[in-house]
């Protein structure tokens, strides 16, 4: 996926005033949330599970290298293969050649945000495979030749009437004449399109919630059942994933799936979790011949032992999104890459580098519920914060602002001029508020006042010198 990160404010333009799009958020803003909520509420140790989550991320992203290395001997031992990729080039390369290897046509897929990061799909397509998504929703923006715009539900931002035109479109070569409307019946159409893809495709490629160390197995969480039928038709099983899916045991990772789905969806338990291992065995009725695991690095490694190791907890649940007034506000495609919402304001930065996308992490108002629904507890608006100084030790922030920085910094340094100067202040732009109260433009302060006035100092002073004179309310 071609990034568009460096043009976020342009995004959020186009996103602000897209009917559609808006139409949709609104439903986003109650639908997670609420069902978060009661999921939470009915389970009281859910605080207790969130800092065992926390803390089993914790101990794994220490203990790396001896996780992975211990999770591919078990890999090894079943019959797998392990492909270790540096890079996205790398991955999709390996990807390739046990496609080719395969003599494969067409490949299925269930949805894998890895896939989307290395770009697999027009990968694919320019050599000659043709990649299926087979979740519906990852379905349909494929259809329609668009990203994901959130992390569990891809196409969240469509209305019914966007989606029952897109299958209009597409589905009439597999003789569907007829524009359907209701929910029921469009699913019913992409199951009927979608079940001779399944029977057809010579490789299967999933994603991975977990790897897990102790097994050699790795997680799969959906809602469809379409990676059970992804991992089990085809001849030969692709599990692309990073490296900080991998955990010790089956029991930690059972421990992460109690709050994943109530974080998500508010389910206690997705429909499905599969946990798959290896390739079939002799006694096996069903299952692909060839099984092989593609561990991404991406940069991920560097990020080991720094000030943002903690974003490398992520178990992409999408809840810091869901919650998230920015997001809610802009949606997904506005952050112009794979990771939107709060979590991809700290991860793109890592993987685009902060110069691609610096807008990213100063899109936030640091209100802090991205934090407090982090089912492992990963310090959101601490790691903007850090990206921000990055971006200010690099001066790519205007010279407006970095002067205007600066010139706090001064008074902010000397209380008794900053108290003098604030107290002027606040005093003449209570009088040149009038009647109002409020200003309509101030110099400095376009990019507020454009879309609202600015409310006047009230008067009587500062904070400062009002708490000096024992005022209180």
């Amino acid at each position: 996926m071609q990034s568009t990160a460096h043009d976020f404010k342009a995004n959020v333009g186009k996103a602000l005033v897209d009917p559609d799009l808006q139409e949709s958020l609104t439903r986003l803003k109650t639908g997670f949330k609420d069902r978060r909520l009661a999921a939470v509420q009915q389970m009281p140790e859910f605080e207790a599970l969130r800092d065992q989550a926390r803390d089993i991320k914790n101990h794994t992203l220490a203990n790396l290298d001896f996780y992975l290395e211990a999770y591919e001997k078990k890999v090894i031992a079943t019959g797998g293969q392990v492909h270790w990729a540096p890079d996205a080039k790398a991955a999709r390369e390996k990807v390739l050649a046990i496609c080719r290897k395969a003599a494969a046509r067409t490949v299925t897929k269930s949805k894998s945000m890895i896939a989307e990061e290395i770009a697999l799909n027009s990968f694919l397509e320019a050599n000659d495979i043709e990649p299926i998504e087979t979740d519906l929703g990852e379905y349909i923006i494929q259809l329609r030749n668009e990203p994901p715009s959130h992390i569990i539900a891809p196409a969240v931002h469509l209305t019914k009437d966007q989606v029952a035109e897109t299958f209009a479109i597409h589905h009439k070569k597999y003789g569907f004449e007829h524009k359907l409307t209701e929910r029921n019946d469009l699913v019913q159409e992409a199951r009927h399109v979608l079940r001779a893809k399944f029977l057809a495709a010579d490789v299967g490629i999933t994603g991975a919630n977990f790897l897990i160390a102790e097994t050699g197995s790795s997680v799969l969480v959906t809602n469809e059942g379409n990676a059970d039928l992804t991992n089990t038709l085809p001849r030969v099983h692709i599990v692309i994933a990073s490296l900080e899916k991998v955990v010790p045991t089956l029991e930690d990772a059972t421990a992460l799936l109690r709050v994943l789905a109530r974080s998500a969806t508010g389910q206690e338990w997705s429909s499905y979790t599969t946990l798959t291992t290896g390739p079939k065995r002799a006694e096996d009725r069903d299952g692909p011949e060839e099984y092989h695991v593609i561990l991404l690095d991406n940069g991920r490694s560097s990020v080991l032992g720094t000030e943002f190791q903690e974003m490398l907890r992520c178990i992409r649940c999408g809840a810091c999104m869901n919650h998230c007034p920015v997001y809610g506000a802009v949606g997904g495609h506005a952050y112009g890459w794979v990771y939107p919402g709060p979590i991809g304001a700290v991860l793109n930065p890592q993987l685009l580098g902060v110069e691609e996308a610096r807008d990213l992490p100063n899109a936030s108002t640091f209100c802090g519920r991205c934090e407090s629904v982090c089912p492992v507890k990963i310090p959101l608006p601490k790691l903007m914060r850090h990206w921000r100084e990055r971006e200010f030790e690099r001066h790519m922030t205007p010279l407006a602002m970095r002067y205007g920085l600066s010139l706090w910094a001064f008074f902010a340094r000397q209380p008794r001029l900053y108290q003098f100067a604030t107290g002027i202040a606040s005093r003449l732009m209570s009088m040149l508020g009038g009647k109002t109260g409020r200003f309509a433009s101030l110099p400095l302060a376009g990019g507020w006042t454009r879309h609202r006035d600015f409310p006047a100092p009230q008067k009587g002073g500062t904070f400062t010198a009002q708490w000096r004179r024992g005022v209180r309310r």
